[in-house]
């Protein structure tokens, strides 16, 4: 059981510096794990954990690039 602790990141590790490309990939990783199915509950609760943690950094991500296209159709239409 240790093993599989050591395997399975903490749901926050290191999240701030991974692109979106990255967390992207990371969360489609752990949804083909939990799909795959054979984990302990403990395993699959970890991966959870991880992949709702990697959705929200991938929203955070998302967010960023809604309110930069925003500020550029501002800054497009009033120099139009």
């Amino acid at each position: 059981m240790a093993a599989e602790n050591a395997a399975t990141p903490a749901p926050d590790t290191d999240l701030d510096g991974l692109s979106y490309e990255e967390a992207r990939e990371q969360l489609l990783g752990v949804v083909g794990k939990l799909e795959a199915g054979g984990a302990s509950l403990e395993e699959s609760l970890a991966l959870w954990e991880r992949g709702e943690a990697l959705a929200k950094r991938c929203e955070q991500w998302l967010e960023g690039a809604r309110k930069r296209l925003a500020a550029a159709r501002d800054q497009a239409g009033q120099e139009g």
